[in-house]
C-alpha cells in the first residue's frame, strides 16, 4: 500500500469509466496525497464515457460549419484545435490551482472537457446566432462585417488584404491600377458588402497584374493592411521564428528535431540555446522514477513489470 505520493499534479485522459477501475480516481489519489491537484481531460466530461478525437470534436462543436467557402462541404481546422485549445485551457487551470494551493493549502479537481473547450472559441458566432438570431457559417476567405476582407491571387502567389474602413477604401483605389474600382455604390462597407463576390472578382482582377511583392509594398505605403500568404516553409524562415525555434537530438539515432516556438523566449529558453531534451520512450523513465523518485525497491518495480503495469 503506498502511504506517500511525491506528485504534485495527476492527469490522466482515460474515459471517466476507468477512473475507479484503474485507482486513479480522485477520491482514493487524495487519501493519499491531501493536497493532490488532479486533472481528468475528457471529450465530454466527468459524466460522459463517449469516446472522442479532435476531428469529431470539430464537427460536433461547430468550427468544421465555420470554416470552408460558402455552399461547399465543411472543412476542418488546418490545426488540431480541440487537442491543442484544451491542453491550453487545463494548463491555465492548474497554474490557478496551484496558487490556490500555495494560498490555502489545498489541492483540487480538475476536469476538463474538450468539446466545452472548443466551443468556448465560438464567441462572436454563440451571441450573434443566440441574441439576434443571424445564420452564422462558412464564408471562405471574407468578413462578415467588413470588405473587401479576403485573399487575392498575385503574378506569382497570394495576399490577404483587409480594408478595414471607408477611408482605408479610398486609399485603395488611389493605388495604381486600381482607380476603376472607384465607383459610387462601393463608397460605404454597406454597398461593398452587399456586392463583395463582385467586388472581389474585380480586386483579383488588379492584383493578379502585380506580383505579390509588388502588392505588399504598394499597400504598405498607403497604410493597408497585407500579407503574403505564406507556405509553412515561408513561415519557418521569417525572421521572427526562424530566430525562436527549439529543437532536440534523438539520443539514439541522433536525428535533429524541430519544434515550433513558444509565444514568449523564457530564461530557460535563452540559457539552453532553445535545446530541449528528447521526449522519453516509452517507459524509457521508469527506473528514475519509480526507483529515485518514488522510492521503489527493484523488486516492487520487476513486480509492477511482471504485472504489466509499467
Amino acid at each position: 500500500m503506498i502511504v506517500t505520493m511525491k506528485v504534485d499534479i495527476f492527469a490522466t485522459n482515460q474515459l471517466p469509466r476507468n477512473y475507479e477501475k484503474l485507482g486513479v480516481d480522485y477520491d482514493t489519489l487524495k487519501t493519499v496525497k491531501e493536497d493532490l491537484i488532479w486533472v481528468g481531460l475528457t471529450g465530454f466530461g466527468p459524466e460522459s464515457n463517449e469516446p472522442a478525437y479532435d476531428p469529431i470534436l470539430q464537427a460536433r462543436s461547430g468550427l468544421m460549419e465555420l470554416t470552408g467557402n460558402a455552399g461547399e462541404d465543411p472543412q476542418v481546422v488546418g490545426i488540431p484545435l480541440p487537442d491543442m485549445g484544451t491542453s491550453e485551457h487545463a494548463y491555465g487551470l492548474v497554474m490557478k490551482a496551484l496558487c490556490k494551493r500555495a494560498l490555502t493549502g489545498q489541492g483540487e479537481r480538475i476536469d476538463v472537457s474538450m468539446f466545452m473547450s472548443t466551443t468556448s472559441w465560438l464567441t462572436v458566432a454563440t451571441t450573434l446566432t443566440k441574441s439576434f438570431g443571424n445564420k452564422i457559417t462558412r464564408r471562405g476567405n471574407t468578413h462578415e462585417f467588413f470588405a473587401p476582407v479576403s485573399v487575392y491571387e498575385t503574378r506569382d502567389g497570394y495576399v490577404y488584404i483587409a480594408v478595414g474602413n471607408d477611408r482605408q477604401w479610398v486609399s485603395f483605389t488611389q493605388l495604381p491600377g486600381f482607380e476603376k474600382l472607384a465607383r459610387p455604390e462601393y463608397e460605404k462597407n454597406r454597398g461593398r458588402i452587399l456586392d463583395v463576390a463582385n467586388l472581389n472578382r474585380q480586386i483579383t482582377t488588379c492584383t493578379k497584374t502585380r506580383t505579390t511583392d509588388e502588392m505588399i509594398d504598394l499597400c504598405n505605403k498607403a497604410t493597408i493592411a497585407i500579407s503574403r500568404v505564406n507556405t509553412v516553409e515561408e513561415v519557418l524562415e521569417d525572421p521572427y521564428v526562424s530566430a525562436s525555434l527549439l529543437t532536440a537530438i534523438d539520443p539514439v539515432t541522433t536525428t535533429q528535431i524541430w519544434m515550433a516556438p513558444p509565444p514568449y523566449m523564457t530564461s530557460f529558453l535563452k540559457e539552453s540555446g532553445r535545446r530541449m531534451t528528447f521526449p522519453p520512450r516509452f517507459g524509457e523513465h521508469n527506473r528514475e522514477i519509480y526507483g529515485d523518485v518514488l522510492g521503489y525497491s527493484e523488486e516492487q518495480i520487476e513486480g509492477l513489470k511482471t504485472k504489466q503495469v509499467i
